[in-house]
């Protein structure tokens, strides 16, 4: 039995499962109906609902920067490549005859996700060709970014009067929230890609060791390329779905922090920040602490001021027993206990 809980506790989803249990207790003690789900007019409602809803966004950022995450590198630039996202399909959208029609809801969301494309290749150009630190080359976007969306909105906030594009944002399928789906989709294609291929063997090996990798015959600039692409893609989509939710572009506001938010995700459920070994399952469980995290300092009453430090502290906790330091003292802590149990067995 001692071994049995001993391996659960090493295992790097266990504290956050823990704390995601927790933060659904307190949510259940202040709000008793915090699990019912009612079904209204075809369509899911309940907390629950809205803790999946709320976080899909920040999901689907946390799985492509799982990714970059795993080759050593960082993305600073989501939360920018998101407002850009949202500022190019609001001006379109706009700037059409007819916002309403689906063609150009399609038309907008196709260009604003080509152009997110665009923007996650010149990320893997400045760290893969020109060996910038992730760190710098991002950042660079992270700033420049929200005053190319500010341009593309002339400063101010776009509001669009287009149901396609709002669905995207608040709409159902099947009683399921879209944004739900989306983010099911791309979590799912992310998983399937990386752990059925030879794809996800080679980005951890990049992570671990870019020469032996390079000189394995791995094409390390060819695969930071795909994966700072592939986050900004997952960037724009849920820049798309941030701005349809609001049926506005506030180049100033739209996925503002997000990255943190992200980060904070992809740490939480394990995946370590030197690169190397990564869990989307862990970045799910990650993503999902951080949510119901927001919906419980609501829930409780704790002021609006006082959300980050709250967060803050939830956050520092996790990762504190995370810690390599807790794992060898818990680890001390079993062996003293099964030598004295031992030495209890062989008195008696």
């Amino acid at each position: 039995m001692s071994a049995l809980l001993a391996r659960l506790v090493a295992n790097r989803l266990f504290w956050p499962i823990v704390m995601l249990l927790v933060l659904f207790t307190i949510n259940l003690v202040a709000f008793p109906g915090f699990f019912a789900v009612t079904l209204r007019d075809g369509h899911l409602f309940g907390s629950l609902i809205d803790i999946l809803r709320n976080g899909a966004p920040t999901l689907i950022i946390a799985v492509g920067m799982t990714l970059v995450i795993a080759t050593r590198g960082i993305d600073l630039s989501v939360g920018a490549v998101a407002a850009i996202s949202g500022a190019v399909a609001c001006s379109i959208i706009l700037g059409s005859p007819e916002p309403a029609n689906p063609a150009t809801v399609a038309v907008a969301v196709t260009v604003a996700l080509l152009i997110s494309l665009v923007l996650g290749m010149w990320n893997g150009f400045l760290v893969a060709v020109l060996g910038i630190q992730p760190i710098i080359a991002t950042l660079i976007l992270m700033t420049a970014g929200r005053g190319v969306a500010m341009l593309i909105t002339e400063g101010q906030i776009l509001t669009v009067n287009s149901p396609p594009f709002k669905a995207l944002g608040s709409g159902f399928w099947f009683g399921v929230p879209i944004a739900v789906i989306i983010a099911a989709v791309v979590f799912g294609v992310a998983a399937l890609v990386t752990r059925r291929t030879a794809l996800g063997m080679f980005i951890e090996s990049v992570g671990i060791n870019p020469e032996a990798s390079r000189q394995a015959g791995v094409r390390a600039r060819g695969l930071l390329f795909v994966v700072y692409t592939f986050s900004a893609f997952c960037a724009a989509i849920a820049g798309l779905i941030l701005t349809a939710n609001t049926a506005a572009a506030d180049a100033n506001n739209t996925g503002l922090f997000i990255e943190l938010d992200a980060i904070l995700a992809v740490v939480i459920g394990g995946t370590s920040l030197a690169g190397g070994r990564y869990s989307l399952v862990g970045t799910l469980v990650g993503a999902l602490v951080i949510q119901t995290l927001v919906t419980t300092v609501y829930t409780v009453g704790i002021p609006p001021i006082a959300t980050m430090v709250f967060k803050a502290a939830v956050v520092t906790i996790v990762c504190l027993l995370q810690s390599p330091t807790t794992n060898e003292a818990l680890s001390g802590f079993r062996r003293r206990l099964a030598l004295r149990a031992g030495k209890g067995v062989a008195a008696s």
